[in-house]
């Protein structure tokens, strides 16, 4: 009994104990020296489309102090203060009162803005004030927007010979079909957006005529960041892709990027042609252009001929090109996957019906191109009787010369300055490169004699897309 009445009183003071020390609450700073601090000074949320929600954006509110800290009061000022919206710890409003936070903890404010058309083709800075009093001092975050306005297209079907511009960006949901016996003329500079779902289905003929120092661009419409540092512009999947059916013809795509597709670029010639026709010129044409970032592949063609000079073809998710029939031509091309989100499905350059002889069959000549990156260059090692021939390229695995491979460098680094996990894709090469000078002159096309930078290659052509340059100190 003793011995019970002993444990019973440990119990008692120990809960006596725990329930003193419940009532002791952290004391509040009180002194105006005791101040948050923030992750940012100025929360840069970007350019953003007019008449648009924005993505949310994220900033920390730190109290490094060894008292609970309280904020009075959190508002927005200045002239475009309504165009902003807040969240303070979980909890949505335009202004807050009475924030604690515990020593050496953090609150999350959540930002997002919706900015009005501004009536001006370039985009405009708009900025306001996030206050913080704390014990009587202010505390001034800036948040800042760029606004963009855009020319909103839905389901556009382009009937006749139509000229986008530069003037402002498109931004395009559901689809923009080119029809048959139409032609639609990018002009320099112009970018078009794609919004989830939409794609870009060419029935007609497609002029895509971007410069050294306005190229085209065809990508997704998110803008901003996904999380950290990595961009939107990142991320593949966040369109259809663009699509040329049989039906169209003469299509040429000059300095253009494609990007953050699904499925990537598809050109489809229709049926096999019939025994014994004369092969047509290339359905689709690509000179100093980018095919970057999809789901899928980057190119997949179908019965139809394709020319490619100086042409970049990154990162995929199943592999990059795909050619079933047709005629083509890789000159001075750079293929290279390092694909982020995905193991890679499908080597860097597919063929199919290469091995059949007639109607249909795949003939194709990659020279003084590059083939490296992650995952394995080719779908068949042994190209032995095919029309398939790689001449002057350089390519990942090892292996030796034969009649389809004709003076590759084999089993080579082209040393690019890609950086996959600071999320840096620049294939231009450094100063030791293998690939510099090791391009053959002669058969460098008319088309590939400038790179997609204005670089000319001379007369000791480097492999690949891009002509070396030494780095600046």
């Amino acid at each position: 009994m003793t011995q019970f009445r002993y444990f019973l009183y440990l119990i008692l003071a120990i809960l006596g104990m725990t329930s003193i020390t419940s009532c002791i609450e952290d004391g509040v700073s009180t002194s105006p020296s005791d101040q948050p601090t923030f992750s940012v000074d100025t929360l840069r949320m970007g350019t953003v489309f007019t008449d648009q929600v924005t993505t949310t954006y994220r900033m920390t509110v730190y109290n490094r102090h060894s008292k609970v800290m309280n904020i009075s009061d959190i508002y927005l000022s200045g002239d475009n203060s309504e165009l902003f919206r807040i969240n303070v710890d979980g909890s949505s409003g335009t202004r807050f009162n009475n924030i604690e936070i515990r020593p050496n903890d953090s609150i999350f404010v959540m930002v997002e803005a919706t900015l009005p058309e501004t009536g001006q083709n370039l985009p405009i800075d708009v900025n306001t004030d996030l206050n913080f009093v704390t014990n009587g001092v202010t505390q001034t975050v800036v948040l800042n927007a760029t606004g963009q306005d855009v020319v909103r297209l839905h389901h556009q079907i382009i009937t006749t010979d139509t000229h986008l511009t530069a003037d402002k960006p498109y931004q395009i949901f559901d689809s923009l079909v080119v029809a048959p016996g139409a032609t639609l003329t990018l002009d320099p500079g112009t970018t078009l957006h794609f919004h989830d779902k939409a794609s870009m289905i060419v029935r007609g003929t497609l002029k895509s005529m971007g410069t050294v120092d306005n190229p085209v661009n065809i990508c997704g419409d998110r803008t901003g960041n996904v999380i950290t540092d990595i961009t939107f512009d990142l991320m593949s999947r966040q369109w259809e892709g663009l699509y040329f059916t049989p039906s169209s013809t003469d299509n040429y795509m000059t300095h253009t990027c494609v990007r953050n597709t699904w499925y990537g670029v598809i050109v489809n010639g229709g049926e096999a042609p019939a025994e014994g026709e004369i092969p047509s010129d290339p359905k689709l044409t690509l000179h100093n252009s980018r095919l970057r970032n999809s789901g899928d592949l980057v190119l997949e063609v179908y019965n139809a001929s394709v020319l490619a000079t100086g042409c970049e073809f990154g990162e995929a998710a199943n592999g990059l090109v795909y050619l079933q029939g047709g005629h083509h031509t890789f000159n001075h091309c750079t293929f290279a996957n390092y694909y982020l989100f995905s193991a890679i499905g499908g080597p860097a350059l597919q063929f199919a019906n290469h091995d059949i002889l007639g109607p249909g069959r795949t003939t194709a000549l990659f020279s003084n191109s590059i083939i490296y990156g992650l995952g394995s260059s080719l779908s068949h090692g042994d190209l032995s009787g095919t029309d398939i021939s790689l001449i002057n390229c350089l390519i990942k695995e090892s292996g030796s010369d034969d009649d389809n491979f004709i003076n590759c460098l084999w089993d080579k680094d082209p040393l690019y300055y890609t950086v996959r996990n600071d999320y840096i894709f620049d294939y231009r090469l450094k100063p030791e490169s293998p690939a510099i000078s090791a391009g053959d002159p002669s058969l460098t096309l008319t088309q590939a004699t400038v790179d997609a930078y204005g670089l000319n290659r001379g007369s000791t052509p480097d492999l690949g897309a891009y002509v070396f340059t030494p780095p600046t100190e």
